[in-house]
């Protein structure tokens, strides 16, 4: 765990204007931060317990960043979902549950406390070690492809509607399997017909798209032999089903269980692949779910 002196946390905990607040949980993360819980919480130097923290994200009375950690998971679960209700809440944490108060943000965060200087890092004589910075996601790599993911997850049916079950079909191949049935796509649109062309040619010349063979054979990996925690994650979704989430090196899976998935891969900048239900995807979402991290 990061350890962090006394002035540090009395500066953060002093006059925090807290601005948001996110969990840091096996099941719930921010995974731009990393494919799993321990990664996640490798970035911000901290020890990945069970219980997981809280991280609250404001300025101090001079304008300074400050990320407090916390243990106290249940408050910072509430708040948020106060927040999300349009709800008012005053996230006060208690000194005692503060784990460490770390200098800066590790997420992007666009608004500001009002009445207090514009957000600046903290002063290095205050600060336990060099500032908390956003991952680079202004070019493609792991950090946008997993908010990619991300985004996908949190308007499925936006990317769902643009995919029509027919294109699975490819003609020749011989085989319902997803790894027949790829297709890729451009995130935020569909492929021109010409591009869809060749794509469709370069499937059936090569028997399925090998980034995504190589994808859910890792995926089937993850079930014989267990990953590190919160690679792979299970959350509510419509019905009776329930969203997957999957991470691993250089890719994300995104499905819900009674439907398709979407595969981004880190060496595909932008690209979002379509995998069919055929016959081998329906059993390996389930194995999956049964093995992933719930939400308490």
């Amino acid at each position: 765990m990061a350890e962090t002196d006394e002035e540090a946390v009395a500066a953060a905990d002093d006059a925090l204007y807290v601005l948001t607040a996110v969990l840091l949980t096996p099941a719930k993360f921010p995974s731009v931060l990393g494919d799993d819980y321990p990664e996640a919480c490798a970035a911000l130097g901290l020890a990945p317990l069970a219980d997981g923290y809280g991280l609250v994200i404001g300025q101090d009375s001079d304008g300074a960043r400050w990320t407090v950690v916390i243990d106290d998971v249940s408050l910072v679960a509430v708040a948020i979902a106060s927040w999300d209700c349009g709800m008012e809440y005053d996230l006060s944490p208690d000194e005692r549950t503060v784990v460490a108060a770390l200098p800066g943000w590790p997420l992007a965060v666009a608004v500001a406390a009002p009445n207090v200087p514009a957000p600046h890092d903290p002063d290095p004589e205050i600060a336990d070690g060099p500032p908390l910075e956003p991952p680079d996601t202004s070019v493609w790599g792991p950090a946008q492809r997993r908010l990619g993911a991300d985004e996908i997850a949190l308007q499925w049916a936006m990317w769902r509607e643009q995919i029509d079950d027919a294109d699975f079909a490819t003609p020749g191949a011989g085989s319902d399997t997803p790894e027949d049935t790829a297709e890729g796509e451009k995130a935020g649109g569909q492929k021109s017909e010409a591009e869809n062309t060749e794509a469709t040619e370069e499937t059936e010349k090569q028997g399925g798209h090998s980034g995504i063979r190589r994808v859910l054979a890792e995926a089937r990996a993850y079930v014989e032999s267990p990953p590190p925690l919160g690679r792979v994650r299970s959350s509510f979704a419509s019905g009776d089903a329930r969203t997957l989430r999957a991470d691993g090196p250089g890719w994300s899976l995104v499905a819900r269980t009674d439907d398709i998935a979407f595969v981004l891969l880190d060496d595909e900048p932008g690209e979002v692949l379509p995998v069919g239900r055929g016959s081998e995807l329906p059993g390996l979402l389930a194995a999956l779910d049964k093995m992933a991290v719930r939400p308490s």
